[in-house]
């Protein structure tokens, strides 16, 4: 087994030998394995196998990069001329530099590596058994397939400072994608889950049949008239919220001033009672690490506390623009620089129940799919296509379509309530999420439009037209409509 420790660690000497006043390298050496079934036969087998160098030097206050596919020791004079002469022709930047607050890598074991590795077959029958599944659904007239995947990535980073460090981490992988419906009304949803160990795993077929009861339920749908109501996100949609707010607090865009929470530090953004946590050594989190992209040691955070913005999320970069330190978000890839950003990204749960939060909604829209980017991070503007099912006094209703929701982060964080639901699945997670004073902008789609007088019920709603029962998935409470 080759030593990438002491292979990285060598091509760091001769970065410095070879005039570099400091240099850092990352290796990473990764395995995957995925499998496809589509309409019950194998659409595609694939297996890749990748390892790729980055060396990064700095000679005064000017920085190059320079990446390989090759691990062969000879070739690292070349790669560390190249490098070198790099640095000394691009201009200086005053923030350029190695971290200052790494450490050796502490003996905490997040248990990440999963030692079983799984067959070609056995990813084929899970896939297998997903669309099956999701076929079982009455109502469920077509597939665009399951998938099962296995990941296998090991990180070594060395620093001329004296830092190297070694990581290793799974991941085992299961989703399906159903389709209800046919031609121009066709719908289409999806579920899917992600794991370090496979025993953590969710069972395929309840990922299937998750998939094709999603897409029963979005038959049919309305295009409500714009207006001004409460709005609950899907867990599967409220980490967005939560990737708005990362994006708002990355300590780039503070230092450039083009973030919208720039005058915020230690101020109050969200309701009382809102606490939204970093949580990087979490055992067996999707993206737990005890060292981060520069060998700063990583430290559980709470980035909101009790709606206070306590903190920024920075790499060493950063944290010297703004006259801090790192709070060890450094995160990097072989061809380029380090950044920050965030781990297992997590809203805290709430009081209530996600019944218990729509309870009071006379009318309302609850999110189960966004659509596009559209935030202004300088603003705070929302602006996103959406599709879910209108909520009739505090009940799911009919599913809607074709809908934007609107609003201004600034209003959103500061309205935010969440449930009691909260289930780590994604890396970024949240509970079922209630904002109140949004804009849904709706409009007329002929005879499928809401008929005017009382809007249909709930139990109208859970059928379509040929009857058929809908279910689908309220928050992290599997359950059906009435």
């Amino acid at each position: 087994m080759t030593d990438y420790l002491s292979l990285v660690s060598d091509l760091i000497r001769q970065a410095r030998t070879a005039g570099a006043d400091a240099a850092d390298a990352v290796l990473v050496n990764g395995t995957s394995l995925s499998v496809a079934s589509r309409q019950g036969k194998i659409e595609h087998l694939e297996r890749s196998e990748g390892r790729d160098l980055g060396l990064r030097v700095f000679v005064g206050k000017r920085a190059a990069i320079v990446s390989s596919t090759s691990l062969d020791p000879a070739g690292f004079a070349s790669l560390v001329e190249r490098a070198v002469a790099m640095a000394k022709v691009v201009p200086e930047d005053p923030f350029t530099g190695l971290a200052e607050t790494w450490a050796p890598p502490d003996a905490v074991d997040l248990d990440m590596a999963d030692p079983a590795e799984p067959t070609p077959d056995a990813l084929a029958a899970r896939a297998a058994a997903a669309e099956e599944a999701a076929y079982s659904v009455h109502g469920v007239t077509n597939s665009e397939g399951a998938e099962a995947g296995y990941g296998r990535n090991e990180i070594v980073l060395v620093t001329s400072a004296g830092f190297a460090g070694r990581r290793i981490g799974t991941s085992h992988s299961i989703s399906a994608t159903a389709l209800a419906g046919a031609g121009t009304e066709m719908q289409r949803d999806y579920d899917y889950h992600s794991t370090v160990y496979f025993a953590d795993l969710d069972d395929p077929t309840k990922i299937g049949k998750s998939a094709g009861e999603r897409a029963i339920a979005r038959l049919n749908p309305t295009r409500p008239k714009t207006a001004k109501i409460p709005v609950i996100f899907d867990p599967r949609v409220a980490g967005g919220l939560l990737g708005h707010l990362a994006g708002a607090i990355n300590g780039v865009g503070v230092a450039l001033g083009t973030s919208f929470l720039k005058e915020k530090l230690h101020q109050r953004i969200f309701a009382p009672g809102i606490n939204i946590h970093d949580d990087p050594r979490r055992v067996r989190g999707l993206r737990s690490r005890v060292f981060d992209g520069e060998g700063t040691p990583t430290q559980a955070r709470t980035l909101i506390e009790n709606g206070v913005l306590t903190t920024w999320l920075l790499d060493s970069r950063s944290a010297r623009q703004l006259g801090m330190t790192s709070t060890g978000h450094a995160s990097r890839g072989t061809g380029g620089p380090p950044s920050p950003s965030t781990t297992n990204l997590y809203l805290a749960a709430g009081a209530v129940t996600s019944r218990e939060l729509m309870a009071d909604i006379t009318e309302g829209l609850y999110i189960t799919e966004m659509i596009g980017m559209g935030v202004n991070g300088v603003t705070g503007d929302y602006s996103r296509g959406a599709a879910g099912f209108m909520i009739r006094d505090g009940a799911l209703a009919e599913p809607v379509a074709e809908v934007t929701v609107a609003g201004n982060l600034v209003d959103m964080f500061a309205n935010m309530v969440a449930a009691s639901d909260l289930v780590f699945r994604r890396g970024t997670d949240s509970p079922t999420v209630r904002i109140d004073g949004l804009t849904m902008a709706g409009g007329s789609r002929g005879g499928r439009n809401q008929p005017s007088g009382r809007p249909q019920s709930a139990v109208g709603a859970a059928a379509n037209h040929s009857g058929l029962p809908r279910f689908i998935t309220l928050g992290n409470e599997y359950g059906s409509l009435p």
